[in-house]
């Protein structure tokens, strides 16, 4: 995997985005890079991380997403939360999260979502 090494001034700008609201998916998306390296640059800028947040109203737009094949990030990307917040959101409303892969699913969202 290549790597994308950013320069300080972008580094300033990842910085002053994340404080100003965007998400370490928003930003990875915005820079080219994971969001880990997004999590990382933050940290070495002694930035406290935010846990991912998940907007309750996207949960069947989520759902949708996941259960037609796309992955937890790729749904993230979509819904601007982490992987890791859909996944917890999603698995709290009955959605059986796959063990990995894009295998699809059979059930639908609404079924999936109580609706």
């Amino acid at each position: 995997m290549a790597h994308t090494l950013l320069r300080p001034e972008q580094v300033d700008d990842l910085v002053a985005q994340y404080r100003e609201g965007a998400t370490l998916v928003e930003l990875a998306s915005v820079f080219g890079v994971n969001r880990r390296t997004v999590a990382t640059h933050l940290s070495r800028r002694e930035v406290t991380i935010r846990r991912g947040r998940f907007d309750p109203s996207r949960i069947h737009e989520a759902a949708d997403l996941y259960l037609s094949g796309l992955t937890l990030a790729e749904v993230g990307m979509k819904v601007g939360a982490g992987p890791q917040a859909v996944r917890r959101a999603l698995a709290s409303h009955g959605v059986v999260i796959r063990p990995g892969g894009r295998c699809g699913s059979r059930i639908t969202a609404s079924t999936a979502v109580g609706g």
